[in-house]
């Protein structure tokens, strides 16, 4: 699986505040209400952010406790669970970045109005589901980073931990010539 694209969460974060900033300017426009989550839904992302926590520190235990030279006897892990800890990982990123982008779009066109209304309660309701979408970024993320297996003892010649692939202009074996492969 491949790991999470720091540039493509970002593009997904500007085009939903496009998105979430258009859909509030058409929305005032016809009078309808603002399009922004419920207050509950911070209890849901919260509740979203633990489960990604437990299971990713729980993954982060067991790679601490494999050490190479280590008398301890290794315990195993299920590799469906860390399997599933990593999509979770990245579905609750990418979630946090849909959630991020689309509540800053609208907290951007409520600071347009901001002086023209007496109550604040859905400026500061976006900006909390803004920063509730960060976190969820943060903690996938770091779970992501969790996940990650450190690469074997015999693997240290092998290039991004794909076995079978030599570093480029290194020889095969003694006496043989390095081969660039260009």
């Amino acid at each position: 699986m491949r790991p999470l694209n720091p540039l493509r969460l970002m593009l997904i974060g500007v085009i939903l505040a496009v998105a979430g900033w258009s859909a509030t300017v058409v929305t005032g426009r016809y009078g309808m209400g603002t399009p922004v989550l419920p207050a509950t839904a911070l209890a849901t992302m919260g509740v979203i952010v633990a489960i990604t926590l437990i299971l990713g520190i729980r993954i982060l235990r067991w790679r601490n406790s494999n050490k190479p030279n280590s008398n301890k006897k290794k315990t195993l892990l299920d590799p469906l669970l860390a399997a599933r800890t990593l999509v979770l990982a990245q579905a609750c990123a990418y979630a946090g970045t849909v959630l991020l982008g689309w509540h800053v779009g609208i907290f951007l066109d409520q600071l347009r109005i901001w002086s023209l209304r007496s109550n604040q309660g859905i400026t500061w309701l976006a900006l909390a589901m803004a920063g509730g979408g960060l976190v969820m970024i943060v903690v996938g993320l770091l779970v992501e980073r969790f996940c990650r297996i450190p690469p074997e003892d015999g693997d240290a010649d092998s290039a991004d931990g794909k076995p079978g692939r030599q570093v480029r202009g290194e020889a095969a074996g003694e006496g043989e010539y390095a081969y660039r492969g260009d």
